[in-house]
Order: C-alpha cells, then structure tokens, then sequence
C-alpha cells in the first residue's frame, strides 16, 4: 500500500475532524466533542494548530494534531501532540510510528525544547506503542484543569 504523510491544509479539517470523532468514539468521550470541521478549518488556517495527514493510496486514515507551547525552563517553545489517530482497519502497519517519527523530526527541525502528549491510563495499545517508541511516561505529575464553564 502506497502511503504518504504531509502537512495538513484547511481544506483537509473535514477528513480530520471525521477522525477525531472516531478517535472520541474510541475513548468513549463522544459526548466531549462540541467542535466543528469548520471550527477546525479556522483554527488551521490561521495557524492555531497544526496536523500532518496519513494518506493510504490517496485515502486519509490517520493524522497527528499538534500545537506549539512553551517552556520556561528550557527557554524554548515545545510539541504538544494534541492527538495520533490511526483507522483502525490500518493499524499495525507502522503508520503510528512514521507519524511519530514526523513529530519529532518537526520538533527537532523547529528546536523545541521537549515533546508531550496525555494517554488515557487504560489504552494500553498506545501506551505500548509509546514506550516502545523510547517514550517514558511523566508519573511525577499530575494533569490539572480547568474547563471553560469555570471560567
């Protein structure tokens, strides 16, 4: 199967954000997901937020949604991957892996500092696939927030 892995273009949220709802299906947060593909496509267009789209001969089945943050130690920007989708039906081919490796290769290319991303605890696929793409996970800290009815 012919692959190709490039960046994302507003013309692409409607692949995507299709994606991320099968992503939200998967985690069981269907219910969580109040955005748009139009929402999306705004927020690629004005560079908000970045993603490369997996191609499978010509097909989208599967993208890496990131954003930049800062860190203050470090004194440099970081890679916060956002989400990793793969379609299930084409899993276990390396596209997970070849989209990671194009992460890093853009963090190490825009000299960022570090590279995050949250797991659920009980995707045990993924937290396997992490790890055994050298990832260790951050056990000393806990992830806090603040949802926008908060605010």
């Amino acid at each position: 199967m012919n692959y190709e892995i490039r960046k994302a273009n507003p013309s692409d949220a409607k692949a995507i954000f299709s994606m991320i709802c099968e992503l939200a299906e998967y985690e069981k947060m269907t219910n969580d997901v109040i955005g748009t593909a139009e929402m999306l496509y705004d927020h690629l267009e004005k560079e908000q937020v970045f993603a490369f789209l997996l191609e499978a001969d010509g097909t989208p089945v599967g993208f890496a949604l990131y954003f930049y943050n800062y860190s203050t130690f470090k004194g440099r920007r970081g890679l916060y991957l956002e989400d990793l989708y793969i379609k299930p039906q084409h899993r276990k081919g390396g596209y997970g892996k070849k989209l990671l490796e194009t992460l890093i290769a853009t963090a190490k290319a825009e000299h960022c500092g570090r590279m995050e991303w949250s797991c659920l605890n009980w995707n045990e696929p993924s937290i396997a696939f992490y790890r055994h793409m050298g990832a260790k996970p951050m056990d000393e800290w806990t992830v806090w927030r603040l949802d926008e009815s908060q605010f």
